[in-house]
């Protein structure tokens, strides 16, 4: 009778326990819970500032030994694209038309730090786009040819080209060097106006009828699918550097010119059917 009673004792003290942690558990989980800011949990990247930035961009002969023969060869690629990448190029222009000293002149746009800024939203594209599709991207729009493909050698040496004069650049960092995307101006475009700047400033190299050196339209020249064909680009990229070594354009004149040469005809982009296709897009009239 004792045991009988004691079994029940244990019994009821296990029941009581069981209800006692249900009940600290309800009341626990069912307390209101304090939200907290998900900027006082996840850590907020901020680009690197502009002025800590310095342009030193290493010479490609000096990459390591077992990147090397990549580097220079995306070097030589951007230089002299006819002669390194022959099957990539269907217009007379190159990546150094654009990219001049492989890219890593002032006098010209930039290339240092642009392997930091990707993956990045394409508009062209409507999503983001890695470095490589930006690169085959620049290749069809601009020399009117099919791109190399992604494991391609000559894409493989742009890549490894691109990232190492790159190599101390911050990712998403602000690049002080990199061009606005529109000049700072109320002037409206006016193509009759740009004619004449035309003539003046710039005939001289690019020819009467845009077909000099390197051309601006026809059908040597960059497809309508470029980047530079956008006034707001042409006239940042005039402003800038035209004419070479000394750019003396107003940012009037700049749009002026921009609106001239953009309505000029050019070869018209076909994309590719599929990326790193060796068949070249049919060439615009």
């Amino acid at each position: 009778m004792n045991n009988r009673n004691l079994l029940y004792a244990l019994a009821l003290c296990c029941i009581l326990l069981s209800l006692g942690a249900w009940v600290l558990a309800f009341f626990h989980y069912s307390a209101p819970v304090r939200q907290i800011p998900a900027a006082q949990v996840l850590p907020t990247l901020q680009p690197a500032p502009a002025a800590d930035l310095k342009y030193a961009p290493p010479r490609p002969q000096n990459a390591p030994e077992d990147l090397r023969e990549a580097v220079m060869l995306g070097y030589n690629i951007i230089n002299d694209t006819a002669q390194y990448a022959p099957d990539h190029v269907g217009n007379e222009l190159s990546c150094a038309t654009c990219h001049l000293e492989g890219g890593t002149s002032k006098g010209s746009i930039s290339l240092v730090g642009a392997a930091a800024t990707y993956p990045r939203f394409s508009a062209s594209h409507g999503t983001s786009i890695d470095l490589a599709q930006k690169v085959q991207d620049c290749f069809a729009r601009n020399l009117n040819a099919s791109p190399p493909a992604h494991d391609s050698p000559a894409m493989q040496g742009v890549l490894a080209y691109l990232q190492w004069i790159s190599k101390d650049i911050p990712v998403y960092a602000s690049l002080p060097w990199a061009l606005p995307a529109k000049l700072d101006s109320t002037h409206k475009p006016d193509a009759a106006a740009g004619e004449k700047v035309y003539a003046e400033h710039c005939a001289a190299c690019h020819g009467d009828a845009g077909d000099g050196s390197p051309p601006l339209w026809g059908k040597g020249a960059y497809t309508d699918g470029s980047t530079l064909h956008n006034i707001d680009t042409l006239a940042v990229y005039t402003h800038r550097f035209m004419p070479p070594e000394a750019a003396t354009l107003t940012p009037e004149q700049a749009l002026d010119v921009a609106a001239y040469v953009d309505a000029q005809p050019r070869p018209h982009f076909v994309p590719a059917q599929s990326p790193g296709s060796d068949k070249k897009p049919p060439q615009g009239k």
